[in-house]
């Protein structure tokens, strides 16, 4: 058995918030389910265990050692550590080697786009994972798509052009479009100038509400009132 692809593990009798502590030992905690079983907790040594689950993929078939049994695997789910990033939880699914599963395969782009050098393209990508469907042992554990068919600018890779190999099944539509190559865009940023306003010497009115009509009224009443009142004055005293 390839190291690459071998889990040892131990049933797990330490169970919720003391799992804590287990982690701090350099251990990582897991739940082995599927046909055939029961769903079991297991623990594992997370430095060895990591090296393998880092590297593989929903659709990568590994074994499982358990109590003097090998099992045939399938990583169903990583909980990580929210800031490290690390792995503190797997979920495990035992398959049946007669029965053929569902799973995501992930796409490995190689190479380089002739179409990006040659034509100043940039390279755009599609799909990075196609559903599938096949028995364990027929599941790769990924796509290689080769960019070097990109040498045109009308030229693209769709999912339909991909070699998945013997017994896999397709589940993505085949019309889907893995990578290809478009013309760069300059964008051309034009500086925009602000309006240049007039100010007016003075605001023009365009119509007063009627209490602020009757205060100007009163005001004007108020300036004309000292001026009548010496009018008359000047009428009433006696000529010399």
């Amino acid at each position: 058995m390839a190291d690459n692809r071998l889990l040892q593990a131990r049933p797990r009798t330490v169970t919720g918030k003391r799992v804590g502590a287990l982690r701090r030992a350099g251990q990582l905690p897991g739940i082995l389910y599927g046909r055939g079983t029961e769903p079991t907790a297991i623990e594992m040594e997370e430095k060895a265990a990591s090296r393998v689950l880092e590297q593989a993929s929903a659709s990568t078939l590994l074994d499982l050692e358990l109590a003097g049994t090998t099992h045939k695997v399938l990583v169903r789910e990583l909980q990580r550590h929210p800031l490290r990033r690390t792995i503190d939880h797997v979920d495990l699914m035992k398959v049946a080697l007669d029965v053929a599963i569902r799973t995501t395969v992930p796409l490995d782009l190689i190479g380089e786009a002739p179409a990006v050098k040659t034509f100043g393209g940039v390279l755009v990508t599609g799909v990075s994972e196609l559903e599938i469907e096949a028995l364990p042992q027929d599941l790769p554990s990924h796509i290689t798509v080769d960019l070097e068919a990109l040498a045109t600018m009308e030229a693209r890779i769709i999912v339909g052009d991909l070699f998945l190999g013997k017994g896999v099944r397709l589940l993505t539509d085949p019309q889907s479009v893995v990578a290809r190559v478009i013309y760069q865009v300059e964008e051309k940023i034009e500086e925009e100038v602000a309006p240049t306003i007039a100010a007016a010497t003075e605001p023009e009115i365009i119509g007063r509400g009627k209490k602020e009509e009757e205060e100007i009224e009163e005001e004007g009443a108020k300036k004309e009132a000292p001026a009548k009142k010496e009018a008359a004055a000047k009428k009433e005293s006696p000529s010399k």
